[in-house]
């Protein structure tokens, strides 16, 4: 994770998902995945090793409590396909959620150095999330820590039931 791929040619620029393996959605869940999806459309590196470069097309499915990464390339030929299972991230996204409601219900009656508290606590539970989701793509997808962090976002977006 620490060697970023280039970001020119070795990036995403379209991101998918299969609503039909995650179930029904909320109008609120359906627009944290399209915030999701922008923020990490916006600015990402992402690389297959192996591969010569991208870009890349990604589409997210759920399947059997796995993550599949279908990886195609600019003209939507296949390159690759990744299951990440989940279950290592589920204690992750629970608390990450935990520390989120604390945060929005913070904002509404605590301290500004409350509200700073959970926000860094927030964000470091975010960063060992990135460190995680980098440790499992190891060696399949290369990809920098920011946008790790984006794609475990995308992955708490989701919803899926943890």
């Amino acid at each position: 994770m620490d060697d970023a791929p280039e970001i020119s040619s070795n990036r995403l620029i379209a991101v998918t998902i299969d609503e039909t393996s995650l179930g029904a959605s909320t109008a609120e869940a359906e627009h944290e995945r399209e915030i999701a999806i922008h923020d990490l459309l916006d600015e990402n590196a992402f690389a297959v090793p192996g591969r010569a470069q991208g870009p890349y097309r990604l589409d997210l499915k759920l399947f059997e409590n796995r993550l599949v990464f279908d990886i195609r390339d600019a003209e939507d030929a296949a390159v690759v396909t990744h299951m990440l299972a989940l279950g290592p991230f589920r204690p992750i996204v629970s608390e990450y959620n935990t520390i989120c409601e604390r945060h929005y219900a913070a904002i509404r009656s605590a301290s500004p150095s409350q509200i700073e508290a959970i926000d860094m606590g927030r964000r470091g539970l975010h960063n060992d999330a990135a460190n995680l989701l980098g440790e499992r793509l190891k060696g399949k997808i290369d990809l920098d820590h920011a946008t790790a962090r984006r794609l475990f976002t995308l992955i708490v977006a989701l919803h899926w039931d943890q």
